[in-house]
């Protein structure tokens, strides 16, 4: 477990949007100059939950192209509230990614979901969509290694917290899970990022903010047969907003015996500290790949 703990006392910053800065392809604004050409093919998934098409961009690595044998290990790749699918694309050399580390990357479009099964919106169906329908789709339009120890999945932001959510909830179908500046206890934000519309109002729904939280999940990671624990990472930047959601998070696992990665790295809620976090992602991913690949050889 890698742990920096020279922390100090931090209050958290209210009024920075938890949001993405790429221009996302739902407005008729054009992208700044400075913003690079988004990298991979984007695709429509109908979702039978919520009887509409999800766009996503999907980027495969060069060799991809060579052969009609090879398979690839997935991650998915989760944008941040107010965000869409291409802005990991528009941000981060994923093409270089996929070709450095040999996998195939999806970046889904979560809208302002949370990744969560909206009670209250059946337009909002994340939880499902993602964890099920996206990644029956992939694995059978793409040379994927269609088991749960070849699947990773990460996110910044409002997408740390729903990589973990996802990968809390759905061990059986993610075996690697990280997050970057996740906010892993919403029920402190009752009024912030759409999430009461989502879940309701706090107040009156108590129980089920408290049920979708990272933070409450632990218990749930720990009693898994499937025990996704032993591949958990997340980080956050020490002068980030949620940095002291991302400690307590840390100081749960630790008092509950489950291994993980903690890692507090100098940087703010910004995407200068989400694209350099993105190679440490991979770098444990491609450990965790390894260790899969070696179970399933037994």
């Amino acid at each position: 477990m890698k742990i920096k703990t020279t922390l100090k006392p931090l209050m958290l910053i209210f009024g920075i949007m938890l949001m993405t800065a790429a221009a996302c392809p739902r407005t008729t604004a054009q992208p700044a100059v400075t913003t690079p050409p988004a990298q991979g093919d984007t695709i429509e998934v109908m979702s039978q939950a919520m009887g509409r098409t999800i766009k996503n961009t999907v980027i495969v690595p060069a060799e991809y192209f060579d052969s009609t044998q090879a398979t690839y290990p997935v991650l998915y790749l989760l944008h941040g509230a107010q965000g869409c699918y291409n802005d990991w694309p528009r941000k981060a050399n994923l093409d270089a990614l996929t070709n450095q580390h040999g996998i195939i990357i999806v970046c889904p479009d979560g809208q302002d979901s949370w990744y969560f099964d909206s009670p209250v919106d059946p337009k909002m169906q994340f939880e499902t969509y993602v964890s099920k329908e996206l990644v029956e789709y992939i694995d059978s339009h793409y040379r994927t290694r269609p088991n749960r120890y070849m699947r990773a999945i990460t996110g910044l932001s409002m997408g740390g917290h729903g990589a973990l959510f996802l990968a809390f909830r759905h061990p059986d179908v993610f075996w690697s899970c990280g997050s970057m500046s996740g906010c892993m206890d919403i029920t402190q934000y009752p009024d912030s990022w759409h999430i009461k519309d989502r879940l309701g109002n706090r107040d009156d729904n108590l129980q089920r903010w408290r049920d979708h939280a990272v933070c409450n999940l632990v218990d749930q990671v720990k009693d898994s047969p499937l025990k996704p624990a032993q591949n958990i990472m997340f980080d956050d930047g020490l002068n980030d907003i949620f940095i002291k959601n991302n400690i307590a998070l840390h100081e749960q696992l630790v008092e509950k015996g489950i291994d993980h990665d903690f890692t507090v790295r100098p940087g703010r809620h910004s995407w200068d500290y989400w694209v350099n976090s993105l190679d440490y992602h991979l770098l444990f991913f491609d450990k965790a790949f390894a260790r899969g690949e070696r179970i399933l050889e037994q």
